[in-house]
């Protein structure tokens, strides 16, 4: 049975990362992509020129209209955007009893444009993170959610995983890229056990949706794959692989997309 996967996060026109990265990353990886919108924004790969809130009561109007219908096998939480929004979408997959979710804690664009208020920090550490059955924070939303300065060494990393897995979420992905070295290193906690996923750092600017795509790719494979550090590690491998071919695209003059499709492509060039 082909697993349903709803997106509930901001759109981007550009194409590189929110929803719209999301549901390429579904159908890339076997699974059907639904979505929830909870912001649009103006954007492409230099800026983000403006950001337009979904009400939170729409949002939730949404999800409701959606899980009365529609078997949501997994789903992954990218912008939230405000506090409003992220209780109305905690107060809405709880009633629900939403399984396999994957929180990305999205606070920055990769411009570096401010993508959460202040004031949804703490909703989304005491509301959406219990919630999760994975967070995927980068090093500096780590710090942020544990309000202390980012993590600087692996082993930094590792703490700050156990300690964010103590606020009520079952597993815990400090995504390492914005340390130095050859190798980017991400760390999964799940309470008992840690699991290093290295991967070797390519030279490019096509990161954009990066964060959007991996943890698109956790929720896709959760219902596919034994366990969860399954769908980590073939998650980060497909990333990998999309960021390493997305040479092949020409999208916008800074930071540019994944190539969400080159498995797909790599098969027809073959073929």
């Amino acid at each position: 049975m082909i697993a349903n996967v709803l997106t509930i996060a901001g759109s981007d026109p550009s194409g590189g990362a929110g929803i719209q990265a999301d549901l390429k990353t579904f159908g890339a990886l076997g699974a059907y992509g639904a979505a929830v919108i909870t912001a649009l924004t103006a954007q492409n790969t230099r800026i983000v020129a403006g950001v337009h809130l979904v009400p939170a009561d729409f949002v939730a109007a949404q999800i409701d209209t959606l899980f009365a219908d529609v078997r949501i096998d997994a789903l992954k939480i990218g912008m939230v955007a405000d506090a409003a929004i992220a209780a109305a979408i905690a107060d809405r997959l709880r009633h629900h009893g939403a399984r396999n979710i994957v929180l990305d804690p999205v606070m920055v664009a990769k411009s570096g444009d401010r993508l959460l208020s202040a004031d949804a920090v703490d909703t989304l550490r005491r509301r959406l993170l219990p919630l999760a059955d994975v967070v995927t924070p980068n090093l500096p939303e780590a710090g942020v959610l544990l309000d202390r300065p980012a993590p600087t060494t692996l082993a930094a990393m590792r703490q700050a995983a156990a300690d964010l897995r103590a606020l009520g979420c079952r597993s815990v992905l400090v995504k390492g890229g914005h340390l130095a070295g050859a190798e980017s290193i991400d760390v999964l906690f799940d309470g008992r056990d840690y699991r290093e996923f290295p991967a070797p750092r390519l030279a490019t600017r096509n990161t954009h949706g990066t964060g959007c795509t991996l943890s698109a790719s956790i929720a896709a494979l959760l219902p596919q794959r034994p366990d969860t550090a399954s769908a980590v590690r073939d998650a980060k491998a497909y990333v990998s692989g999309a960021i390493a071919a997305s040479g092949a695209l020409s999208v916008g003059g800074g930071h540019g997309p994944l190539h969400h499709f080159w498995r797909i492509q790599g098969e027809e060039t073959a073929a």
